[in-house]
């Protein structure tokens, strides 16, 4: 089987490895074919900034895949179509204990510290699995992490219905983010970003977006709600100045959620923690998301939204093939034309 295998930093390349053995390794997990795997902008970092766990790794945490092996006692047969939570939590630690995985003391996790989807093959937990339903494109699909990492998020703040909603950066999950706030009942969400593309993206979904190159987004905030500031508000571009931005934006009592892992430091100034005290505003973090309990979790409801009332086929930039990996890691890492989702198909290798 072909695999992208990153060898050091800086150093991708595709390589022939050995198939996964056969159904004496498979209890309790399954045989996949994977079918799309996306590429965050995590594995950019792991790929060109030194922030991989060990090498050679393959990368890949967003992924769908087809089973083509599982053992009798499975409740997957060949054939079924599948999502798989990439978490793979140690079931031992006080957090794992009460379902809450994401804050396993001690996870593993699939392109990072394990290797990933970025293969034609893979084995993985059976609990680690989520059905695709028959209305969601197996490319859409690999986008369910990070719309359930976005969906995680929105649900902290208990929207009601009828506010307004600001989310700082219109990439993927920020365009996902503000999806999820208008299925929970924001009126209006605004959107900054700099990028013309995606803001021509983010005004086809339905979004008030505002340009942070042209226009302060604290004096037009501030404006458009004749000074009130807005209810709900998350930060996914994770730059000190969005994070400022969104402490300045909140309204009385309103409510931040800090999504985005931030480049650099953010030292807050005097008026800025005056914002948080006399608005008492509520922060939010957030990390991840929730595939428990079966068949109601975060995963499940991405999947009955996706393609409906979430769309996610205006955020792919690119659909390539798995050995184009190595080319497409080095554009996307030079920034010298438009990236947005990135997307590999595997369906044909």
């Amino acid at each position: 089987m072909i695999s992208l295998v990153l060898n050091k930093n800086s150093d991708l390349s595709i390589e022939e490895r050995m198939p996964p053995l056969g159904i004496k390794e498979l209890k309790n997990k399954v045989c996949l074919k994977v079918l799309s795997a996306g590429i965050c902008g995590s594995d950019i970092q792991r790929a060109f900034n030194n922030k991989a766990y060990y090498y050679p790794l393959v990368m890949g945490h967003e992924f769908s895949g087809e089973v083509i092996l599982s053992s009798e006692s499975s409740a997957y047969r060949n054939g079924d179509k599948v999502v798989v939570f990439p978490l793979v939590p140690c079931m031992n630690c006080p957090s794992c204990q009460i379902g809450e995985y994401a804050q396993c003391f001690q996870y593993k996790y699939f392109g990072s510290s394990l290797d990933g989807g970025f293969c034609e093959y893979i084995i993985v937990p059976e609990a680690n699995l989520v059905r695709i339903p028959e209305h969601v494109d197996i490319i859409h699909a690999s986008m369910t992490e990070p719309c359930a990492v976005a969906f995680h998020g929105v649900k902290k703040m208990n929207i009601l219905p009828g506010e307004t909603g600001l989310v700082m950066g219109a990439g993927p999950v920020g365009l996902m983010a503000a999806q999820w706030m208008k299925v929970n009942g924001c009126k209006e969400v605004f959107i900054t970003e700099v990028d013309e593309k995606k803001i021509e993206i983010a005004e086809k979904l339905g979004m008030t977006a505002i340009n942070s190159n042209k226009d302060d987004v604290v004096d037009f905030v501030m404006k458009a709600t004749a000074g009130k500031g807005i209810k709900y508000i998350i930060e996914a571009c994770g730059l000190p100045i969005t994070f400022r931005d969104s402490i300045l934006c909140g309204s009385r009592q309103g409510k931040i959620l800090f999504m985005g892992n931030i480049l650099g430091n953010l030292v807050l100034a005097e008026n800025e923690v005056s914002n948080i005290l006399r608005k008492e505003l509520t922060i939010f973090g957030t990390w991840n998301s929730r595939n428990v309990p079966t068949n109601n979790n975060e995963w499940s409801t991405v999947l009955d939204y996706l393609d409906k009332k979430i769309i996610v086929e205006p955020l792919i930039s690119h659909i390539v093939p798995l050995s184009a990996g190595p080319d497409i890691f080095n554009r996307i890492n030079k920034k010298q034309e438009y990236f947005n989702k990135v997307i590999f198909d595997l369906r044909n290798e």
